[in-house]
């Protein structure tokens, strides 16, 4: 016998059949990721804006809380508020209302005194009744006395929605809050100083 080498005759490849199947295993994977990533986008949006919210709202209670709530330092005990800042305005001025108590609805439209317009970055573009253009953002702010202890406790709440949220109500109706809205709320009591 002689000693050849016989080389291996088996040619198979892929039959059309099993590259079809390889084929539409990896359109249905890649249809499932497409949806998958679809999702991750649209909830790391929504958590963008939740979060912009809530720094914006925090931002405004720290500036009411910065306003002058307490009693005088001459040893009378006389009461000292601040009734007179406009903190709906990028550079505050005294021709406002500061802890003046706001109308009720505050919160739920805007009212001019209580409402500012912030741009997607959180620059402040403008207050009064109409969002301008640019805005992104709605603040508003309400300043209510604690019904037990109305001359020395006030309930300060601010709300944070988006321009776009708030359009949608204006068609729907009564307003709601919505997950991506920010409502923050705290008490400021007088302490002597």
């Amino acid at each position: 016998m002689d000693s050849a080498v016989f080389a291996s005759t088996d040619d198979r490849g892929f039959t059309l059949v099993e590259v079809l199947i390889a084929m539409v295993l990896v359109a249905i994977i890649s249809l499932s990721l497409a949806g998958l990533f679809a999702k991750a986008v649209s909830a790391t949006h929504a958590a963008r804006y939740q979060t912009s919210t809530a720094t914006l709202a925090e931002q405004k209670l720290e500036q009411l809380r910065a306003l002058t709530w307490g009693f005088d330092s001459s040893g009378q005990n006389l009461p000292v508020s601040d009734t007179t800042s406009d903190i709906s305005l990028a550079i505050p001025t005294n021709a406002g209302q500061g802890l003046n108590p706001s109308p009720a609805n505050s919160l739920n439209v805007n009212t001019a005194g209580y409402v500012d317009f912030l741009d997607a970055a959180g620059s402040w573009v403008g207050t009064g009744t109409t969002p301008p253009g640019t805005a992104t953002f709605i603040r508003r702010w309400n300043i209510q006395p604690l019904p037990t202890n109305p001359n020395n406790t006030l309930i300060l709440q601010v709300l944070v929605t988006t321009v776009k949220r708030e359009a949608r109500l204006q068609a729907e109706g009564p307003r709601r809050r919505y997950p991506d809205d920010a409502l923050v709320a705290t008490v400021k009591t007088r302490k002597a100083n």
